[in-house]
């Protein structure tokens, strides 16, 4: 058994032996590095023995085992030893296949995420804790979804749980009068899984199919507890809507840009699903950030072809966006929107001001871009410098090949 399946297996089976653990200890943790020993010894055992017949009640018993022996090594904490003594796992739905656990697992999702996005933390410390908890995302991707180091997001990550431990935070149903409260950093969560897992910001592949999908997963879950949310049914219409596109973004491993992908193979059921999401939600009234950026997304799957795409809209609905939600990356956007619709040139205005902020100077897309509006002018020699820069500053090998492939073209038309 190769280290990709015990991956997958460990990305969907994580929340659930955290959630195990917690029950009976509180301390999220010391809980997370006992599930993570019992994910490294899975890693082991498995290759050699492989898939045991029930995975999460395999990681279960062995990440309690572990916090067991942990805390009992721990003089200055023998007193929560009592507490775990029965960590051990004794609820009749743990025990069974992780296939049969519908509404058990709806729960261990709902009491994660709010544990996670606690009151007490920032925005930002909620995000981070509850993609790497509940998510299951390594401290490099999570950095570099926030553009810094892995050290300081580890620093982060570790002053969040002391925040908690601090705050007496416990693990629990959310009350309805609670959960919507918690929705905005759950949904930064969620979409933040899909968008590394639609393009991962490092290493040899493009796509993580097997993470979009469990952001997807996690979205409906909310989406079927709250289901009068609009942004909720925003964000899952977005994900539908993109992840329709994903067997037509590679091809041998090359990364294929939105104007040249085949798009009678995009997913039309997928479509249908996330236009009938966005047809139902946005009559209803306040349009958020997740509702614009599916409509957005419905635009590019309902044109048949790239050139016949309605720039203009796509224009108008990015700057309502940048009145909801401004960021850099939907600045990037606007500007790519603006140069279809109206000019090149007006686009390089827009992102302009992007090269005086370090942290975007440093991004990949801030170049790529500026090297995509410079070819639309015909400055070959600008476009090449940015592309060599994009190609440079990003850790994912397809987005390098792309990148580096454009500026061969450039430099050799024939």
């Amino acid at each position: 058994m190769n280290n990709r399946v015990v991956e997958d297996v460990w990305r969907h089976e994580s929340p659930h032996v955290l959630a195990a653990l917690l029950r009976r200890h509180g301390d999220l943790g010391d809980c997370e590095d006992a599930a993570q020993e019992a994910a490294e010894a899975a890693t082991v055992q498995w290759s050699r023995e492989g898939l045991p017949a029930n995975p999460r009640g395999w990681l279960i018993t062995v990440a309690s085992r572990r916090l067991i022996d942990r805390l009992r090594a721990d003089g200055a904490r023998a007193g929560r030893e009592a507490a775990v003594a029965v960590a051990q796992p004794s609820d009749s739905h743990l025990a069974r296949p992780a296939d049969q656990v519908t509404t058990a697992d709806s729960d261990d999702m709902l009491q994660l995420f709010v544990l996670c996005c606690h009151p007490s933390l920032s925005r930002s410390s909620q995000v981070a804790l509850t993609l790497h908890a509940v998510g299951g995302l390594g401290v490099g991707e999570i950095a570099a979804a926030y553009l810094v180091p892995p050290r300081t997001m580890t620093q982060r990550l570790t002053r969040a749980r002391s925040t908690l431990r601090a705050a007496g935070a416990v693990f629990a149903l959310p009350s309805p009068a609670d959960l919507p409260a918690r929705i905005a950093p759950v949904l930064d969560v969620c979409h933040l899984m899909f968008t590394e897992g639609h393009t991962r910001s490092a290493g040899g592949t493009l796509v993580d199919g097997s993470l979009t999908d469990e952001a997807i997963r996690l979205t409906r879950q909310l989406h079927c507890a709250i289901p009068d949310h609009d942004e909720v049914a925003g964000a899952l219409a977005l994900m539908l809507l993109t992840r329709s596109r994903a067997a037509t973004r590679t091809e041998d491993g090359n990364l294929v840009p939105l104007a040249e992908q085949d798009r009678p193979r995009w997913d039309r059921d997928l479509i249908a699903e996330g236009v009938g999401i966005l047809e139902r939600v946005l009559p209803r009234g306040h349009v958020g950030r997740f509702q614009l950026q599916a409509a957005i997304a419905a635009v590019h799957a309902e044109a048949p072809t790239w050139a016949s795409t309605d720039w203009p809209q796509i224009g108008v609905l990015y700057a309502m966006l940048d009145r909801v939600a401004p960021s850099p990356f939907v600045t990037l956007n606007r500007a790519v929107a603006l140069s279809m619709a109206v000019d090149p040139k007006q686009g390089l205005d827009l992102i302009a001001p992007l090269l005086d902020n370090p942290a975007m100077r440093r991004h990949h897309r801030t170049h790529a871009v500026r090297a995509h509006l410079l070819e639309m002018i015909g400055d070959r020699t600008g476009a090449i410098d940015s592309y060599r820069r994009a190609a440079q500053l990003t850790a994912s090998v397809p987005e390098q090949r792309y990148l580096n492939g454009r500026v061969r073209r450039l430099t050799d038309p024939s």
